[in-house]
């Protein structure tokens, strides 16, 4: 099937970046948009625009229904979900096959295998992917607090309680000692029901000084699979990324071969079409684990287009049309350069990285050899405060890492963005951090940096008085 019109259930950048590829295909466009929205970049970008609802998510971009009834009075053949909102939703996946409708990304089916990280887990398993040592299946809320106790200390302290349909940092929660298990058990039960309403949950071994590190998919529905280089996602705060990069400085060209076969295993287990993430934990010994599959596009994504040259978001449609791959596995595998992503959210790291939505006065966005940026942004756009508070991508490249690390931070110091704070300052520090350029540094680093200056913040304070 050629599509010929395409609706993006979907905002911000990620909107406006499948309405470029949509472009170049040759393909129209059909934005949704929630009244909050109305002013945004990606309902003036695309041919049309549905107004789909109010400004809060379950009532504009997470309701079927209006993003369905969108598609039929459009003449939409085709839906791409981005990332977020019903992205990973089986159901919304199997609405769309049932009207007749592509739905760019995996079949329902395989975003069930995937989608809840217990299942995932076994599955991987037995595709002889490496697992983190946890519970086989979900806790049983029934077991006694000292059967989860006899549990957990054969697997071992420390360990993470982690949601079943987690992801995001909720519903996980880190246990160093066996007196605080139960409460913590149950407060990620909390948070998972409130976040998934599903309150399931499993442990497993926290792994000490880990990199994040993953593996992008491709895969059409021909049988075809093929992995691409490694991102590494270790910067981050509260297991939200703030920073990736390509190829990882952790990673060998061995335990990467490794890992992209272990990825490919996983996908052709799931019989997997279109792209997808696997994600993984690397120890110090360089021993890596399965943390579960994204069914859907990454918002690190430009990383891996700019290392290899290829455009994921276009191979996504084709794709989805029942092409077969454009690529094999030797030009998947070719790393041009090294690339860094900074994600520039409208968040004050001063105060906590607390959200700070309003219009911006003047905006001034970088440029230059080896800089890329997927944005949304104009000025006098109003940032809402319903969503994600993602303003933009900074993507750079060069030859080798510091050259790219350097050539982030001229460019980050060109970015401005006035009217509201940004988490700018803090990438730039970042970028200056000795652990940071050297490549030596774990999942701890954000919150060590974080705690640096909040402990100087706090003498200077204490100085004053």
């Amino acid at each position: 099937m050629t599509i010929k019109k395409l609706l993006i259930a979907n905002r911000g950048e990620i909107a406006v970046r499948v309405i470029r590829a949509c472009r170049e295909l040759g393909i129209r466009s059909v934005a949704v948009y929630s009244e909050a929205d109305r002013e945004s970049m990606h309902a003036g970008l695309a041919d049309e625009a549905v107004c789909i609802g109010p400004a809060y998510a379950r009532d504009s971009y997470l309701k079927m229904d209006s993003i369905l009834a969108a598609a039929k009075m459009t003449g939409a053949q085709a839906i791409h979900p981005g990332y977020g909102f019903l992205s990973e939703n089986a159901g919304f996946a199997a609405a769309c096959a049932e009207r007749g409708i592509v739905f760019v990304g995996p079949p329902a089916d395989a975003i069930k295998k995937l989608g809840n990280k217990i299942a995932a887990k076994e599955l991987a398993a037995k595709a002889d992917v490496p697992c983190v040592p946890g519970t086989v299946g979900s806790l049983d809320n029934s077991a006694s607090g000292e059967a989860l106790l006899k549990e957990a200390n054969t697997i071992g302290f420390p360990l993470m309680v982690k949601a079943a349909a987690g992801g995001g940092g909720k519903g996980l929660r880190l246990v160093r000692e066996p007196a605080l298990l139960m409460k913590e058990l149950r407060t990620a039960q909390t948070e998972a029901k409130a976040a998934f309403n599903d309150d399931t949950v499993y442990i497993e071994k926290f792994i000490e000084h880990p990199r994040h590190v993953e593996i992008q998919l491709a895969c059409d529905k021909h049988g075809n699979a093929v992995a691409l280089p490694e991102r590494d996602c270790t910067v981050q705060r509260r297991h939200q990324k703030l920073v990736e990069e390509s190829p990882s400085p952790a990673v060998t060209p061995q335990i990467r071969a490794q890992m992209m076969e272990a990825a490919v295993r996983l996908a052709k287990a799931a019989n997997y079409s279109n792209v997808g993430t696997v994600e993984f934990l690397l120890d110090t010994d360089g021993r890596f684990y399965f943390i579960e599959v994204n069914t859907r596009l990454q918002v690190e994504h430009p990383v891996t287009e700019t290392v290899t040259g290829l455009d994921l978001v276009r191979e996504q449609i084709l794709l989805a049309q029942g092409e077969k791959l454009s690529f094999d596995q030797a030009r998947a595998s070719r790393i041009s350069c090294h690339a860094i992503e900074h994600r520039v959210n409208a968040e004050d790291p001063s105060r906590g990285f607390a959200p700070c939505p309003g219009t911006i006065e003047r905006l001034r966005l970088p440029g230059g050899p080896g800089v890329r940026v997927d944005t949304h942004l104009y000025a006098g756009y109003t940032v809402p405060s319903y969503y994600d508070s993602l303003l933009a991508k900074l993507i750079v490249w060069a030859p080798d890492r510091l050259m790219a690390a350097d050539r982030a931070i001229r460019a980050l110091s060109e970015f401005s963005v006035e009217g509201i704070s940004t988490t700018i300052p803090f990438h730039l520090r970042v970028l200056a951090d000795e652990r940071f350029r050297s490549g030596k540094f774990d999942t701890s680093l954000a919150d060590q940096m974080l705690a640096a200056v909040a402990h100087q913040n706090g003498a200077a304070a204490a100085g004053v008085k």
